[in-house]
């Protein structure tokens, strides 16, 4: 993202620009595969089955969670989970087969979990024909939610847009070692906002940074190119799995995903006809199909059984929080320049049946805090061309175009007297502190909230972006200079998480904005509207 200086490319211009350029960062050179294997997961051919990407849990709710892995070949999902480290009396769960339909992914659901307990689970993969036949066991854990206040403190982290801008794995760096900052601080979860991969940004195997260094890159035949087909999907989400950090992430910390533009391809809306000529598949909607296919194959996701393909969700993590993630991408209608003055199809952001949905569930929620994880940030301009928009925001004055939906969310919120809601998210390749006030505004009927920015995870720095008046937003921090050239990469430091708190006693939240090394820059303690 970028400020308002004409100059400066944006990271979704400069992913356009970039295409343009034969030394861009889209440039297809690849190392061997012994290169890249030599610094993968060990793959080795076997007449039993392997686990070459490790396992992840997820979509904690209650007593619930979701257990993932994937086999290098067809064969049944074993997960065997106890409370003992050891594994001792471990209760064991036969789960469904890993086909090649599912890129040989499978996924368990633990249900009736005993409440704030560490579970240990190992997962193994038996071979169809032969059942004597089974993977070496692949070890995981998680902790499950609270069930009564005061029980214990809640602590989790969250932020987004892996491995983008050309920014791959490089050995010689670390990897994407972001990852593993954020799992010694021991997070009961992880909320991924969104640009989980970048399937429309290649990894070459070389970049050449300012000071003449070169950055090196793992690269596969999947990351050296746009994705267009399932398989080439499917490898974005493999490529990331290549990483130690991430893997050893997975296996500890429960992941929360949802997920924005760049699992499809920058911008993105559905019924967009490409005007790209890294393409061949121009079709949106088709290449979105594919996409939200490979999504939801490689993440631990509940997946919704009236509804395979939906996104959006929430969970309930004991009696002071509850989560809803959304989903803006879906269902939203064009970019425009967003000016309308009524809604309709064309002004739909989160669209009429999400919104019924977060409303109902808003109204139902018993918790204390109530976090809406999203996958843009509600206030900053972020421009699709040279008069379009690619968020709902559209410049100051009154509530217009897509702002009218949020409007109409944030004035049923006010209404309702729903308490303590916080919005988290990312997106924009930097971390910020907003906080929206209807003094200050154009559009006033809300409550006062909060809304907290992180990121990037291994990506290329942009920003910052302007923020505009329609909602009141006063910026509160803000973690890179304003003149920050475009695209930074990792090593320049400036890739951020966040993390949040809530004391089991007040129930006071405190959030906190941190960088690659763990360092707090930002912190604030809010305290529950009773």
């Amino acid at each position: 993202m970028k400020s308002n200086s004409p100059l400066k490319l944006n990271r979704r211009q400069f992913l356009i620009s970039s295409a343009m350029t034969s030394g861009g960062i889209i440039a297809t050179d690849l190392l061997s595969k012994s290169q890249v294997f030599a610094q993968a997961p060990a793959i080795i051919k076997s007449d039993r089955p392997t686990i070459p990407y490790g396992v992840a849990s997820g979509d904690i709710s209650g007593n619930k969670a979701v257990i993932w892995s994937r086999s290098d070949k067809p064969a049944k999902l074993i997960v065997e989970y106890s409370l003992d480290e050891s594994l001792r009396n471990a209760q064991r769960v036969v789960g469904p087969n890993a086909l090649e339909v599912s890129d040989y992914t499978a996924r368990v659901y633990l249900k009736n979990l005993p409440s704030d307990q560490k579970i240990y689970y190992r997962v193994l993969f038996q071979d169809l024909d032969d059942t004597s036949k089974e993977s070496e066991p692949a070890i995981g854990s998680f902790r499950t939610s609270p069930t009564y206040k005061g029980q214990r403190d809640i602590f989790f982290a969250w932020s987004g847009d892996t491995a983008g801008q050309g920014w791959g794995i490089n050995p010689d760096f670390g990897g994407m070692k972001i990852y593993e900052t954020m799992r010694k601080l021991n997070p009961d979860f992880f909320i991924h906002s969104g640009d989980t991969i970048y399937a429309d940004g290649p990894i070459q195997s070389e970049v050449k940074l300012d000071d003449g260094s070169i950055w090196k890159n793992i690269t596969t035949p999947e990351k050296s190119k746009v994705a267009e087909t399932l398989e080439e999907f499917r490898g974005n989400y493999i490529y990331n799995l290549l990483d130690n950090n991430v893997r050893r992430f997975n296996a500890e910390v429960p992941i929360l995903a949802q997920w924005d533009d760049h699992e499809t391809t920058n911008n993105w809306y559905p019924g967009e006809i490409l005007n790209d000529n890294r393409y061949t598949v121009k079709d949106v909607s088709l290449l979105a199909r594919r996409a939200n296919q490979a999504f939801l194959e490689y993440f631990p996701i509940d997946i919704n059984g009236k509804d395979p393909s939906r996104i959006y969700r929430s969970f309930n993590y004991g009696p002071s929080l509850e989560i809803f993630m959304i989903d803006k991408r879906s269902y939203r209608g064009p970019n425009t320049p967003n000016r309308q003055t009524e809604q309709s199809a064309e002004t739909a952001f989160l669209g009429n049946a999400q919104v019924r949905w977060l409303k109902n569930q808003l109204r139902k929620s018993t918790a204390t805090w109530k976090i809406i994880a999203s996958d843009m940030p509600i206030g900053l301009l972020v421009p699709d061309g040279p008069t379009d928009f690619e968020n709902l925001a559209n410049g100051d004055g009154p509530a217009l175009g897509r702002e009218l939906e949020l409007a109409d969310l944030l004035s049923f919120i006010h209404r309702s007297d729903i308490k303590n809601v916080v919005w988290l998210t990312a997106d924009v390749h930097y971390a910020a502190a907003h906080y929206y006030d209807p003094t200050q505004a154009q559009f006033t009927d809300f409550k006062p909230f909060w809304e907290f920015v992180a990121g990037p995870l291994n990506s290329g720095t942009f920003g910052p972006n302007r923020l505009e008046n329609t909602f009141g937003p006063q910026l509160k921090f803000l973690s890179i200079p304003t003149d920050l050239p475009a695209n930074r990469p990792p090593s320049d430091g400036f890739q951020f998480f966040g993390t949040v708190k809530i004391n089991s006693n007040t129930e006071v939240m405190t959030v906190a904005l941190l960088n690659l090394e763990g360092k707090t820059l930002y912190s604030t303690d809010l305290s529950p509207e009773k």
